[in-house]
């Protein structure tokens, strides 16, 4: 059993805590908030005398009580927190975007590999059944060899806040930060290695906080295959990843938010079939459930969830994506 602590309570930290309920090999130990006001609305709502709550994260980083913490706190913090989680030798699950950019990045993987913790970051619908029946597909041929990737990522913002996470550079805002993490991501568990991608073409946007809203990319990956990825603050996007091959198309619906049903589309030449995909447990869920057991194994590298040299390889494509925008 994994004994968990939660490091900041806003929406990822509260959706994490009703999901681990689903779960059998894990649970709340303590909550960390500087919000007074949420701390005592987590242990209302949570009715659980079990669980500590603390208003200082150093507090709870230094619990003995938990061997695992979940970091939910604002793009920004992430960095500081990461390393004092390894300086206690908790296993850590922290929310994308790890750090703030590449230099952040090498920083962190140094103080992940020195104090010998497990880290994983925050990619639920990696954990999610419907990403080994991908994998299964293209690892069984029957795409054949693969050409092209297509992957968006899109929400529209009607007004822009320069107080929120998302338009606030002092926080880590902008759209390839917060969700160009995504479509990078699923080319990752294909390709690991980021020396392999080159950026042909990028184009994006930027607002008067700013930071980006939209941005686009080109990317050639072993020197044969094309992808195009974009997400954007200005435009609901389709959301879908389309994977080409010589032989076949594989659609996926959703890939970021897979619900407890989903389904992928394959068509092979005149072929085609939909896949109904099912899943136990919710999205969040299924995440808490295996990062609990690779912590409990002692795993430090599975092809299904996104570990700390996976997140240095995205972040490292990032980084070049904001850089190439910006010129």
């Amino acid at each position: 059993m994994i004994k968990w602590g939660i490091i900041g309570l806003g929406n990822m930290g509260q959706k994490f805590a009703n999901a681990i309920k689903e779960t059998s090999n894990s649970k709340i130990i303590s909550v960390a908030s500087l919000d007074k006001n949420k701390t005592k609305n987590f242990k209302n709502n949570y009715k659980s005398n079990e669980v500590t709550v603390y208003n200082n994260y150093d507090e709870i980083i230094k619990d003995k009580n938990i061997n695992a913490v979940y970091i939910a706190t604002l793009n920004n913090t992430h960095f500081n927190l990461i390393k004092k989680c390894t300086q206690y030798g908790k296993n850590i699950l922290c929310e994308k975007p790890f750090t703030l950019n590449y230099d952040e990045g090498r920083e962190v993987y140094d103080y992940v590999l020195k104090n010998n913790v497990i880290f994983y970051e925050g990619f639920a619908y990696r954990s999610h059944p419907q990403t080994k029946i991908i994998q299964e597909i293209v690892e069984n041929n029957e795409l054949g060899e693969i050409t092209n990737f297509q992957s968006s990522f899109g929400f529209k913002v009607n007004k822009i806040r320069p107080d929120s996470r998302l338009f606030n550079k002092n926080l880590g805002g902008g759209a390839i930060l917060d969700i160009g993490c995504y479509p990078l991501s699923i080319l990752n568990l294909f390709y690991k290695d980021s020396n392999s991608y080159k950026f042909l073409n990028t184009k994006g946007n930027f607002t008067h906080t700013n930071v980006d809203d939209f941005a686009e990319a080109e990317i050639e990956i072993n020197k044969k295959i094309r992808c195009q990825i974009k997400v954007s603050f200005k435009e609901n996007y389709k959301n879908r990843t389309i994977i080409e091959g010589r032989k076949g198309k594989l659609i996926i619906n959703s890939p970021w938010l897979p619900e407890k049903q989903t389904n992928l589309e394959i068509s092979q030449g005149n072929s085609y079939y939909k896949k109904i995909v099912k899943s136990d447990l919710t999205l969040y869920a299924n995440q808490i459930e295996k990062v609990s057991h690779n912590f409990e194994k002692n795993i430090k590298d599975d092809k299904f969830l996104v570990n700390i040299q996976n997140s240095l390889a995205i972040m490292k494509n990032m980084s070049i994506w904001s850089k190439l925008i910006k010129k």
